[in-house]
């Protein structure tokens, strides 16, 4: 066999794996099952874009709700979304072995009821009493459904082969669909919403409480309910999409049984918490990518409102988001190729730092549509490099752990579930807070214009809070161990396991066909 070196331990996209053993081809991934890999990705990220750049303007704007009632839907739907993450990585690990895999089935059921809970998180109910009871019901009860899509999904990518190159390349693959599904997303539910904007009122005062409702000029009236139609709309689009994109992953994905050797232990809750904090690495990479994530979803959750009100391109927000997304999804293939050429941990700082300047120069510039759009398009390349890096860094650790304890295996929907977990947690913990920091400072529902205070609230929402909470992961990382020459060392020793563990059924293999013989 060929030795490794630094430069194709991740391969570009595309590999053709040629010049390879039998045993090696064999492990080979296609073209065509990475697309379909890929693709099983995009549901997750085209429903969380939507989401996440909308959803709080939705309930704020069109269902009206208090900023206090919709903090609560947020915080309450992300946290319970972050609690059955672990939940269900415990129940994945001890999930029997079916004839379409383990992670499968579980993809497969929860689909249904993940597309109807969606659907029904953007239909306003035509009562006014329960609508906070409505809303937090279908959020939890979707945010439960994709984490039963989402997390045998991720712990997939440990179980499409067991090549470290191969898993890098699935994971570009992954993490383009999933960019392009973020534009998908946004274009879906932006353009169709977009175009169908309510008028804002006018409020003449904020201080006597006095509403002059007062169209804000448009052409074309356009009234709440056609607001709310259009949101209906771009949702049964986006569930149809969705339907689609788990049809495609069931029918071209094959998951490989067993590949790491021995079974896995059957632990409980605190076991399985205990044996993450005792791997380092796994703890640096979760931490860090904590907190520039959470730096990422607090931004992506007020831009929205931000470009509305404060820059005051209550028209363009949706095209100015679709350019973050377009140039996150073009800038993909780029990551890959410099992490390759680089290391992980060099693209690390410079991708995930590179969104600070654009994050400071948001809030410092006047109202100028062009370079706003200039702007978004450079910070869409940072976003590239937040999407990319946490999955293309994750095997690692797990390969990692693997080495280090060779008689614990099969714990991988363990490792990602609990990585999910702590970044839903963040996302709830950031989209609660920042929808109450908006009740505190005076956010009016609707308004043409909001109090300087909502201005300056956003202000720090999309800018000073998030370049902090990057700065704090970026010290993080520099503490993070694994480099490119031990993940090399960590790749021979895998294949080494393996091998060890192959050559025992091959011998009982070899004696079952000599006793057949005879």
């Amino acid at each position: 066999m060929a030795s490794i070196h630094t430069d194709d331990v991740s391969s570009e996209m595309g590999t053709l794996c040629t010049d390879q053993t039998p045993k090696e081809k064999k492990e080979c991934l296609s073209i065509c099952s990475k697309l379909c890999y890929a693709i099983g990705g995009a549901p997750y990220q085209i429903t969380g874009s939507a989401l996440g750049f909308f959803l709080q303007m939705y309930l704020l704007d069109v269902a009206q709700l208090d900023p206090f009632y919709a903090s609560i839907i947020l915080f309450v739907g992300r946290i319970w979304d972050a609690i059955t993450d672990p939940t269900v990585g415990f129940l994945v690990s001890r999930s029997p072995w079916t004839r379409r895999g383990r992670m499968m089935p579980w993809i497969v059921l929860s689909t249904p009821l993940a597309v109807i809970s969606y659907f029904l998180i953007w239909v306003v109910p035509p009562f006014e009493k329960g609508k906070v009871v409505w809303y937090l019901i279908f959020y939890c009860l979707f945010q439960s459904m994709q984490t039963c899509f989402h997390v045998p999904y991720s712990a997939l990518t440990m179980f499409i082969s067991s090549e470290q190159k191969e898993r890098d390349s699935a994971t570009a693959y992954r993490m383009t669909i999933e960019v392009l599904g973020t534009v998908v997303g946004t274009a879906i539910q932006g353009q169709i919403v977009g175009g169908a904007n309510a008028q804002c009122i006018n409020h003449t005062t904020y201080l006597n409480g006095s509403n002059i409702h007062n169209p804000n000029g448009n052409a074309s009236d356009i009234s709440l309910d056609d607001t709310k139609q259009a949101y209906m709309i771009a949702s049964g689009v986006i569930s149809a999409i969705y339907i689609l994109c788990a049809i495609v992953l069931f029918l071209g994905v094959r998951e490989q049984k067993d590949v790491a050797g021995p079974k896995a232990e059957q632990l409980t809750f605190l076991e399985g918490l205990q044996l993450l904090q005792r791997h380092g690495p796994y703890v640096k990479l979760v931490m860090g990518f904590l907190f520039t994530s959470l730096a990422f979803m607090l931004m992506e959750g007020n831009f929205a409102l931000f470009i509305t009100y404060t820059l005051g391109f209550r028209d363009d927000f949706q095209n100015i988001l679709l350019v973050i997304m377009l140039s996150g999804s073009l800038t993909i293939p780029l990551w890959q190729m410099f992490l390759t050429r680089f290391g992980k941990k060099t693209a690390v700082y410079i991708g995930i730092s590179w969104a600070i300047p654009f994050m400071i120069i948001a809030v410092c510039l006047k109202s100028n549509l062009i370079l706003s759009y200039v702007v978004a398009f450079a910070a869409g390349i940072s976003v590239a490099a937040a999407f990319l890096l946490p999955w293309s860094m994750l095997p690692d650790v797990v390969d990692d752990f693997k080495v280090n304890n060779p008689n614990s295996q099969g714990h991988e929907a363990i490792f990602y579930s609990f990585y999910v977990f702590f970044t839903k947690f963040a996302s709830g913990v950031s989209l609660g807070v920042s929808t109450l920091c908006l009740h505190f400072a005076g956010y009016v529902a609707r308004g043409c214009n909001q109090p300087d205070s909502v201005h300056l609230t956003l202000k720090l929402l999309v800018s000073a809070a998030p370049v902090s909470l990057i700065i704090l992961g970026l010290i993080i990382f520099k503490t993070y161990p694994i480099n490119e020459k031990r993940r090399q060392k960590n790749w021979r020793q895998l294949q080494a396991l393996l091998q060890d563990n192959s050559e025992p059924d091959s011998e009982s293999s070899e004696s079952s066909d000599s006793r057949s013989s005879v």
